[in-house]
C-alpha cells in the first residue's frame, strides 16, 4: 500500500513531465478562484462603503418633510406645501421622549467672497445641535451656539472644500467673508467627509443658523422650514419614535382620521436596509458569475486528465501487471487532479486578493479581503478537483490490464 507522500510525489512528477499543459490547466482554476475572491471582496467593500456613508450622515436619523399640495386638482409633490415650522420641531423634542435631539433645516445657495476669491455653494441652516445629530466633527474652531440661533447672527461654519477654495494657506477662523453681500464671521471648519454615494461633494457646503437663513438670506418673516432632522436615543428606538412623531404631527396639524398627512416622516434605517440589501444581492450575483469560471476550470481539468489517461494507458497496464490495485490507480489520478486544482486555488487566492486591493485603491473604496470568500473559493477548488477528476480516475482504474499493455 503506497503512502500518501508517495502518491503525492508520483502525482507531482507526472504533472511536471508536461509543464506547459499543467500550467494551462492551472490557469482555469487561477482565474476562477481569483475572480470569486475579487468580485466578492469588492462587493463587500462596496457594502462597507455604503455603511460608512450612512454612518457619516448621522446615527439614528429621522427626517420630517412637508407634504404635497393639491393645486387645481394637480398634486404638486412632496415638499410643495409650507406646513412645517420650527414650532413643530420644538414640540417633537419636548413631547417625544425617544428623541435625543432635533434641528430645523432651511437650505439655500449663496455666493461667498473673501479677498479676490469667490465660491458658490450650498448653505444649510441648522440649530446648534446639528453636529450631534449629523455626527459632524470640527477640524478647527467651533460650531455656533444657541445664542447665535436665537439672535440670527451672521456666523458661518465652512465645509472643507469651501475653506480650501476661499482660504488657501490662510487660517479662516475669525475671518469675515461676504455671503450674498452680507458679512459673516467664520467660527469653524468641518472635518472632511468626501464624496457621497451619489457623487456629491459633502464638503462643498457651509452651515449657518437657520434663523439667519430665514431672516437675512431668504428675507421671510415666516417660521416655515424646509425639513426637520431628528436623532433618536438608539437605533432600536427609531421605529417607535417615527410612529410617535407621526401621531404628534397629525394632532398639531389638526388632521382628522382618514385624511392624508400634510407631512412625511422618513427613517434613515429604511434607506440603510435597502442599500445593504442591494449590495448583498450585487455581491451574491458577482460571486455567482465568477463561480462559473471555477466550473469551467474544473471541466478543463477533467479534459486534460482524460487525455493523460489515454497517453498513459500502457503505463497503467504495467503498474497493474506488477500488482497495483484499481483503487491505487484511481487514487493516483485523483491526486493529480486535486493537486492541479489546489495549486491553482492558492495562486488564485494571491492574485485575487491583490486584484481586489488594487481595484479598491483605484476606486478609493475601503480595501476589504473577504476571508469567507477565500476559504469558500479554496474549498470549492478542492471539491472541483475531486468532482471533475473522479471520472478520469475511475476510467483509468477500470482499464483491463491486458488491453492496456497492448495499447500503443
Amino acid at each position: 500500500m503506497m503512502s500518501s507522500i508517495t502518491i503525492l510525489k508520483i502525482a507531482w512528477r507526472a504533472l511536471a513531465r508536461n509543464k506547459m499543459r499543467s500550467s494551462l490547466t492551472l490557469l482555469g482554476m487561477v482565474i476562477g478562484v481569483g475572480a470569486v475572491i475579487t468580485m466578492v471582496s469588492l462587493g463587500q467593500a462596496a457594502q462597507r462603503m455604503v455603511e460608512q456613508q450612512i454612518a457619516s450622515v448621522g446615527p439614528n436619523l429621522l427626517f420630517v418633510t412637508p407634504g404635497s399640495r393639491n393645486t387645481g386638482g394637480v398634486q404638486m409633490g412632496a415638499g410643495a406645501s409650507a406646513t412645517l415650522t420650527d414650532a413643530d420641531v420644538d414640540a417633537i423634542v419636548r413631547e417625544v421622549p425617544l428623541v435625543a435631539a432635533a434641528t430645523p433645516m432651511v437650505t439655500t445657495r449663496g455666493q461667498m467672497i473673501f479677498g479676490n476669491q469667490n465660491w458658490a455653494s450650498r448653505v444649510e441652516g441648522t440649530n446648534e445641535r446639528a453636529p450631534e445629530i449629523r455626527a459632524w466633527g470640527l477640524q478647527r474652531g467651533e460650531f455656533f451656539a444657541g445664542a447665535d440661533v436665537r439672535a440670527a447672527s451672521r456666523v458661518v461654519v465652512l465645509g472643507n472644500t469651501v475653506a480650501d477654495r476661499l482660504f488657501a494657506g490662510i487660517d479662516p477662523i475669525g475671518q469675515t467673508l461676504r455671503l450674498n453681500n452680507l458679512p459673516f464671521r467664520v467660527t469653524g471648519v468641518l472635518e472632511a467627509k468626501g464624496q457621497a454615494l451619489t457623487g456629491q461633494d459633502q464638503d462643498d457646503m457651509v452651515v449657518v443658523p437657520y434663523t439667519t437663513v430665514q431672516k437675512k438670506l431668504k428675507r421671510t418673516a415666516l417660521a416655515v422650514i424646509d425639513n426637520a432632522m431628528i436623532s433618536t436615543i438608539s437605533p432600536l428606538a427609531s421605529r417607535v419614535a417615527e410612529a410617535q412623531i407621526t401621531e404628534l404631527m397629525r394632532q398639531r396639524h389638526n388632521i382628522h382620521a382618514g385624511d392624508p398627512d400634510d407631512f412625511r416622516v422618513r427613517n434613515l434605517a429604511d434607506v440603510a436596509q435597502a442599500a445593504e440589501q442591494t449590495t448583498l444581492i450585487l455581491t451574491l450575483l458577482l460571486g455567482s458569475i465568477a463561480a462559473i469560471s471555477l466550473i469551467v476550470g474544473g471541466i478543463g481539468i477533467m479534459n486534460i486528465m482524460l487525455v493523460s489517461v489515454t497517453e498513459r494507458t500502457r503505463e497503467i497496464g504495467i503498474r497493474m501487471a506488477v500488482g497495483a490495485r484499481s483503487s491505487q490507480i484511481r487514487l493516483q489520478f485523483l491526486a493529480e487532479s486535486v493537486m492541479l486544482s489546489l495549486v491553482g486555488g492558492l495562486i488564485g487566492i494571491v492574485l485575487g486578493s491583490a486584484g481586489a486591493a488594487g481595484i479598491a485603491h483605484a476606486l478609493n473604496w475601503p480595501t476589504f479581503i473577504s476571508l469567507l470568500a477565500v476559504v469558500v473559493a479554496f474549498v470549492f477548488s478542492a471539491a472541483v478537483g475531486i468532482f471533475f477528476g473522479y471520472y478520469p480516475a475511475h476510467r483509468a482504474a477500470s482499464l483491463d490490464p491486458i488491453e492496456a499493455l497492448r495499447y500503443e
